[in-house]
This record gives C-alpha cells, structure tokens and sequence, in this order.
C-alpha cells in the first residue's frame, strides 16, 4: 500500500513539475519578442512610417524584440489579440470594447495620446455643394469609415441619432469606406456628397495638402469622447508592461529623438488610460445595436 502511494505521488509531482515546466517554457518563449499591432486606419504604407520609428525606441527601452504585424482590416487585430497571436495594439475605443468582450475581459488598456481624452469625427463636404447643415445631407449618399472605427461611424453614429436621425433612413445610400483617408477621397471625388472622420486624420491631410481645403469643408464636428489607445494583453507580465507604459511616458517633444516619434504618431504627450474610461463607447454600441 505504501509503495502504491509512494507511485502515486511520484506521479503526482511529476505532472506538477511538467505543468510548471511547460507553463514557464511558453512563458519565457513569450518574452523573446514583443508582436505588436494597429487597426489599418490608414494606408498600410502611412502605418509602416508612422510606427516603424516606435518599434526602434521600444526595443530600445525594453531591451526586447519587436515585431510589427500588419493586418487587413479591424477585425483582424480584435481576433489577433484576442487569442494571443499579439501582445499589444494601438486600438479605437471601440475596437478595445471588442477586444475586451472577445477575449473575456484578458486585455487592458494602459496609454493614450493626451489628445484622445477629448477626441472629435468632423462631417466633411464638397465646397461646391453649398451645404450650411446636417439636414442638407438628406437622401444624399454619404460615407463612414470601417463599420468598426469609433471615430469614423461608431460615434458619429451615436450622435447623429442624438439628433433625431437615423443613418439607414437618412441617407442614401450609405458606404463604408474602410479608412479615414479613403472616405476623405471619397467626398472630394464626389463619389459620396458627405463623409465623417476623425478630427486628427482631417487636420493632418489638410496640413499636407492645402489645396484640399479649398475643396472641401467641416460641416459638423461632434462632442468629444475617449478613443484610441494602447491595449496589452493581461497575462503579459507586469515587469514589461510597466516599461511599456515608462517608454511612452518618456517620450518628450523637447528630446530631438522622440520628436520625429511623437510628430508621427500626431502626440504631444502620452497619458495613462484605464476601461472606464471607454464606457460610453460602449454605450453607444449598443445603443446602435452593433453590440450586444
């Protein structure tokens, strides 16, 4: 009988150990390189140049590899975090509330731009169409960005229907473009007579191109709201995760280094961000019945 329990755990430890070695094997294996991504708001071309810089200083600062994973669309990264294929992805609000639903809660946001704190979507027309309002927009077709782009339809949606109006009966029709960038062009080639996008993205294009200025014009700004962040995966370690946050809390527009890093990822500074802060987003999804 003694020898059979002696058998008995002897077996026991051996499968803890396995468990244990098995456990700090994937845990280690992890570690060897930090993949990171982003939702594709814009080109994939503008997203290399804006993050490679980024992915060089982090390396740096965390003393780890870094690889930077393009994807196709938004859902990609959502699914791409959600079953640990990344570790870290700058996310809309929205995209974080589905990364946070599809993973059961196993991802975290923890910094953002100073300016996402109060963020804006800007309706935007052709000059030439003389129109003074929203209400002008009336049966004409009109764009978003990607269905789940919180600054290119999740939020102007909520706000259009704080006005009384809803999209699929206002408009017609109604186009996605699948990025802020494309849905500028989209209005400027009068393919749509309207389209919404992020403030930032606006600003940015019409910096470069002052010729599009005089094409096209804000017919509606919306409120602010919380939006794009960092997102990390929670069984990513403490100790790294805080260097994460450290690095982008370092980063100072006074530093001639991190200034080509922050004037391409349109910062002036980086802020801690935490869930609560995206509960509206969530409301507003589900006010829309995007989600449940």
């Amino acid at each position: 009988m003694k020898k059979k329990h002696k058998l008995n755990l002897n077996k026991f430890l051996v499968t803890v150990f396995t468990f244990f070695a098995f456990l700090f094997s994937n845990t280690t294996k992890s570690l060897e390189k930090l993949k990171i991504s982003s939702i594709p708001d814009e080109s994939i071309t503008e997203l290399h140049k804006k993050f490679l810089p980024l992915k060089d200083y982090l390396e740096e600062q965390l003393n780890l590899e870094i690889e930077f994973v393009s994807v196709s669309d938004y859902a990609s990264v959502v699914e791409a975090l959600s079953t640990n294929k990344i570790d870290l992805a700058w996310l809309g609000g929205f995209t974080f509330i589905q990364a946070f639903h599809r993973s059961n809660g196993k991802v975290e946001p923890i910094i953002q731009r100073q300016k996402d704190e109060r963020f804006s979507s800007v309706f935007i027309v052709s000059k030439n169409d003389n129109f003074s309002n929203i209400n002008d927009l009336k049966d004409q077709p009109f764009s978003f960005g990607s269905p789940s782009s919180t600054s290119g339809h999740i939020m102007p949606r909520y706000f259009l229907m704080k006005k009384n109006i809803n999209p699929e009966l206002f408009f017609n029709p109604i186009a996605f473009s699948g990025a802020h960038d494309a849905t500028l062009y989209s209005v400027l080639s009068g393919k749509v007579k309207g389209g919404v996008l992020n403030s930032v993205v606006w600003k940015k294009l019409i910096n470069e191109k002052p010729k599009l200025s005089e094409s096209l014009e804000v017919l509606y700004e919306t409120q602010s709201y919380y939006d794009y962040n960092w997102t990390i995966r929670t069984e990513i370690p403490d100790s790294i995760k805080n260097k994460i946050i450290n690095a982008f809390l370092s980063l100072n527009k006074n530093n001639s280094k991190h200034q080509k890093i922050l004037k391409l990822q349109r910062a002036e500074k980086y802020i801690r961000t935490e869930k609560k802060n995206y509960d509206n987003i969530l409301d507003a999804a589900k006010s829309a019945k995007i989600i449940n």
